[in-house]
Order: C-alpha cells, then sequence, then structure tokens
C-alpha cells in the first residue's frame, strides 16, 4: 500500500503539473474552483474502524442492517414516513386555538391521517407564558396551537379515540421549558380515559440546551432548566417505557447560523450533558439510551457535506456511548433519529418559492445517501416561508417527490453508497476532527451548561453567522432568486390552489380572543383552593432539588393550574434565565 501511495503521489504532482496548471493559465486562475481526492487523502483508511457493516459499530454506514419494509410518505405523515410495524406521529402541526387545532386533526384524519398529533405550540406556551399575560399580546395561536391548561390538551386530543385512542397512537410535542407540564396534561388525559402510562407511546423534545444557543424560549437558568430535563428522563424510565423523553436537535442551532462542524461538536456535547444527568440521578446508561432520540441532523443544501457529517456525527456517539459511559448493550451506541442529511427550512426564500422544492429534493437525495428516507430529507413543502401552516398542493408535491425519489429513483436500494469514496471518507474524518475539537474546548470549560453560562457557544455560533450572512449579502454565497439571477425577464413561477387552505386565516384572528375568553372562565369556575394548594406543594419542592419534580406537576396539572402559573412558581425558585451578551 505505501509503494502504491508513493507512485499516485508521483503521478499526482506530474497531473497538477502538465495538466492542471496549463488549464489554470489558460482561464486566469490560480487555484481550480474544484478539487480531486484521492487515496492519499484517507491514507489510514481502515474499513472495520472507520465504517464497519450497517447495524454495527461504529454504525456509520447506518443504524440498520435492514431498512423497514414499506417505509413510505402518506398523507399527514410528514417526516414521520409510515411503514410495516411502525407507530409514528403525523406532521407538524397545530395553529389558533385548542378548538381550531381540534377541528384540524378531524380534517386530516378524514383525508387519511393515521399518525397523532405531532404538535407545534405557540410562542407564550413554549416560553411559559398564559395566553391571557399581557407580555404576549398579540402573539396567541400565532405560531402553533395555544396551550394554557389541561382543558386545551383534552380539546386537542378530541379526535383521538377508539382505533386512534392514546394507546394506539404515537405523538410528539416540540416543547422545552414547559416539557414536563406538556407531558403530564398527556398523562393525565390518559388517566381519565383509563389508559395507563406505560402504554403511551411519544416523543418529546426537552432538548433545553439548545435553546441558549438556538431557539431562545428558555424560561430558567441553565443548571434549573436542566433539573427538570433529568426530572422528565427519570420518570419516563422508571414509568413509561414507551416514552422518548428526548429529542435533541442541530436545526435551531443551524438555523441560528453554526457551521455543521460546530453543530455537530455542540450536539454531541449537550448529549454527553444530558447523559450524564441520568447517570447522576442513578439509571445504567443501557436503561435509558434506547428512549434518547434525535431530531434535525442536516442543514445545508451542500448534500455531499451533509452526507460526510452525518456518517461523523454517527460514529462520534457510538464511540460518545462506548468509551465515555462504558455502554455495553450495542443498541445503546445507536444514534436513534428519523432525520439525517436534510434540507434546513432556513435555505429556504420567499422569493421564487418554488424553487425552494428542488432545495428540498436534494435534502431528500441526501438523506436517502445518508441512511433515512427521501421524505424525512426534505424539509417542510415549498411554501414553508410564505407563513404558519402548508398548503395541502405543496405537501402533495412534498409526498411525490419523495416517493420518485425512493421507488423511481430507487436510491435506497444501496445502504451508505458512498462508503469508500476518497471524498467522502476524508471529509467524514475531517468532519470528525474538528467536531471533537470542539467538544473537547466545551468539556475543558466543564460541559455544555458551563460553556452556555460563560457565553462561549453562542458567541462562537453568532460570529459563524456574521460571516456567513455577509457572504449572502455581497454575493459572495449565491442564493438563486434572492441575491443572484434576478433580472425582471425571470418568472416567478406558482401553483393553483384546488383545495381550501388547512390553517383558517379568520380562525387565526379570532384565536387570541377565543383562547382568553376561555382561559378567563376556566380560572373563574375551576378550584381556586385546590391549585393554590397544588402550586405551594410545587413550590416547596422544587427548592429541594433531590426531589423529581413530576409527581407535583401532575397533581398541579390535574387542579388546572396553567402552565403561566407553573412557570410562575418555578421562576420564584429557580430564578429567570439572563442571556450574556455577545461581543
Amino acid at each position: 500500500m505505501g509503494d502504491d501511495l508513493n507512485e499516485i503521489t508521483q503521478k499526482k504532482k506530474q497531473w497538477e503539473e502538465r495538466v492542471v496548471k496549463p488549464s489554470l493559465k489558460r482561464f486566469g486562475l490560480k487555484n481550480s474552483p474544484a478539487k480531486f481526492y484521492t487515496p492519499i487523502d484517507i491514507k489510514d483508511f481502515n474499513f472495520e474502524e472507520k465504517v464497519g457493516f450497517p447495524g454495527t459499530y461504529p454504525f456509520t454506514a447506518g443504524n440498520y442492517a435492514v431498512p423497514t419494509p414499506g417505509m413510505a410518505p402518506s398523507v399527514g405523515s410528514g417526516f414521520q414516513d409510515t411503514g410495516k410495524g411502525l407507530v409514528r406521529a403525523g406532521q407538524y402541526s397545530g395553529y389558533g386555538t385548542p378548538e381550531d387545532t381540534r377541528e384540524y386533526y378531524q380534517q386530516m384524519i378524514a383525508m387519511g391521517q393515521i399518525g397523532g398529533p405531532n404538535l407545534a405550540f405557540h410562542l407564550p406556551t413554549q416560553c411559559g407564558y398564559d395566553s391571557d399575560n399581557p407580555e404576549v399580546s398579540g402573539e396567541v395561536g400565532k405560531t402553533g396551537v395555544a396551550i394554557d391548561t389541561l382543558r386545551d390538551m383534552e380539546i386537542v386530543y378530541e379526535p383521538f379515540t377508539d382505533d386512534k385512542d392514546l394507546d394506539k397512537i404515537a405523538t410528539n410535542w416540540t416543547i422545552n421549558s414547559p416539557a414536563s407540564m406538556i407531558l403530564a396534561m398527556y398523562i393525565v388525559i390518559a388517566e381519565k380515559r383509563g389508559i395507563p402510562q406505560d402504554k403511551l407511546r411519544g416523543t418529546i423534545q426537552n432538548d433545553i440546551l439548545k435553546e441558549f444557543v438556538g431557539r431562545g424560549t428558555q424560561v430558567f437558568p441553565p443548571k434549573a432548566s436542566m433539573r427538570l430535563v433529568r426530572d422528565v428522563m427519570v420518570y419516563c424510565t422508571e414509568n413509561m417505557p414507551l416514552m422518548n423523553f428526548i429529542s435533541c436537535s442541530t436545526a435551531h442551532i443551524r438555523s441560528a447560523g453554526s457551521s455543521r462542524e460546530q453543530a455537530v461538536g455542540i450536539l454531541i456535547a449537550n448529549t454527553a450533558a444530558y447523559i450524564q444527568l441520568g447517570v447522576d440521578a442513578g439509571l445504567d446508561v443501557d436503561s435509558f439510551m434506547r428512549r434518547f432520540t434525535f431530531l434535525g441532523i442536516g442543514g445545508s443544501i451542500e448534500m455531499l457535506k451533509e452526507v460526510a457529517a452525518v456518517r461523523a456525527l454517527r460514529r462520534m456517539f457510538a464511540k460518545l456511548i462506548k468509551e465515555r459511559f462504558k455502554a455495553k448493550n450495542p443498541r445503546s451506541m445507536i444514534m436513534k433519529s428519523n432525520l439525517w442529511a436534510r434540507t434546513l427550512e432556513a435555505e429556504y426564500t420567499i422569493q421564487r418559492p418554488l424553487n425552494n422544492l428542488t432545495r428540498s429534493v436534494i435534502g431528500g437525495i441526501a438523506s436517502a445517501l445518508s441512511g433515512g428516507t427521501p421524505s424525512s430529507g426534505m424539509g417542510f413543502p415549498y411554501d414553508e416561508p410564505l407563513g404558519l401552516g402548508h398548503s395541502n398542493e405543496a405537501w402533495q408535491l412534498h409526498r411525490d417527490a419523495a416517493r420518485i425519489i425512493q421507488f423511481e429513483a430507487k436510491i435506497g436500494e444501496v445502504l451508505d453508497p458512498l462508503a469508500g469514496s476518497y471524498y467522502i471518507e476524508a471529509l467524514t474524518d475531517q468532519i470528525e476532527k474538528d467536531a471533537w475539537d470542539i467538544y473537547n474546548k466545551i468539556e475543558e470549560m466543564g460541559g455544555s451548561v458551563a460553556s452556555i453560562e460563560n457565553g462561549w457557544v453562542k458567541e462562537e455560533v453568532s460570529r459563524y453567522a456574521y460571516e456567513s450572512n455577509k457572504k449572502l449579502e455581497t454575493g459572495e454565497k449565491i442564493k438563486v432568486g434572492q441575491n443572484s439571477f434576478t433580472s425582471p425577464d425571470e418568472l416567478n413561477v406558482t401553483t393553483a390552489r384546488i383545495v381550501d387552505y388547512p390553517y383558517s386565516p379568520s380562525k387565526r384572528e379570532e384565536a387570541e380572543k377565543n383562547q382568553i375568553a376561555n382561559l378567563v372562565k376556566l380560572k373563574r369556575e375551576r378550584d381556586n383552593k385546590e391549585v393554590k394548594r397544588a402550586l405551594n406543594r410545587l413550590r416547596e419542592e422544587a427548592k429541594d432539588e433531590s426531589i423529581n419534580l413530576m409527581s407535583s406537576i401532575i397533581e398541579a396539572v390535574k387542579s388546572y393550574a396553567s402552565i403561566g402559573e407553573m412557570c410562575d412558581v418555578l421562576r420564584d425558585v429557580f430564578g429567570e434565565y439572563q442571556s450574556s451578551s455577545v461581543g
């Protein structure tokens, strides 16, 4: 092998001198805009160590040796492809009042949706405020459904009965700071229906660390926030074996402007911090890792780089679980996710929005090349930048594009088809090295919480975001239809609307008034003595870090205490997060 590499090295020098150099001179270039990779770039490549077989350590080539039979997009499935033996939530959705979202689900079920709710919450709920709080005026029901109390969750889940009852569906909640409260509401609804907790299936995001870096819906300081994550983790491990208690994401970190290497390194550091919570709480790592999940790994439209990043990430995760946390069960080393390389919606443009379908198709191909299904890599439909909700026409194009990739192009017939590529293997190694460097910096500071508290991680992401945005403004980074190819003779192609828009604009306009009226009525008619008693218990137990708060939160939920009231109690005990400045 060494002699072969020496020979290739010599021939490469000759090629550069005799072929490349004259071409550069002819075009007036100093450097070629394209690179070429050879075995020289992966000198130490070892198949078993670097790649392995699908479904085996280090899982670079994929989590499973055999894909789930029949996995394909269906009506209302969103990213969550349906398939044999799979019980999954439907597409990400929710708006207005609980009544509005209930009617939406009734319509989707009539159209053929088989999954449970995959709830999007409005910002007041995500930030721990009630709809009647003057601070959130104008925001009620805008970015998702308004959930203030148990009453609201009961209404949302009314369509899900009989063969779609809570023990027969899966449901997802994209919620972080108040995650424990939303989970408690679901537990209470199930209890009222006579369904035991151990039959409930779903995923709660509960990934608070990325909120401090990306989205910004954190309520409490990092350490107090991590206590709530721990309480959900321990409670689910002990009582809800089918419930995924966390779904770690890089999507929001990428949307905040990070590089892929930053996102991978930060994600691995965050993952380590969460796992350490469980270990410190006395849980065996192999007892909970199967319910430790991930969401939104990919990001940019640079397809091959995203594929390499996913391969590096799976390998890093497996190493982390095996080497740092000493897991014994190989299944604990599987990075459980249904989203791999994908086109993040931050790549979409409001200008010439149908072009976003092309962008999403590239993500679908990247997903198929990195171990996912095409639909899971395609992001939301092309009309995502145009406002809340997506037209049924856009969803149809989205599903059909994924089906064409899967059934006509048949890209999924080969697992990890780019394995062994000089470029992909070299890039996978480089991304892994760079991401480990970031992880090690964070660990040297004391871990993810410390890097958030001292402002380092947010500053690093902000710096990269600034530089990247400058490239868009100067045109160094091309965005078709936005900063280039924008002359008057270019056409803005659209599609016709042939069915009603799924989210009613008039209901959205009325949502705030109606939700506040319902909340005021509930607060007046409930047993407020019981609410006060339950909130006092929550307050006292919050003062003792050794107590798991899930029991007291469940009790407060049963009394119809609101999310805002419960969060206010915890604000009094924990304090409220104050962001560090970014220099």
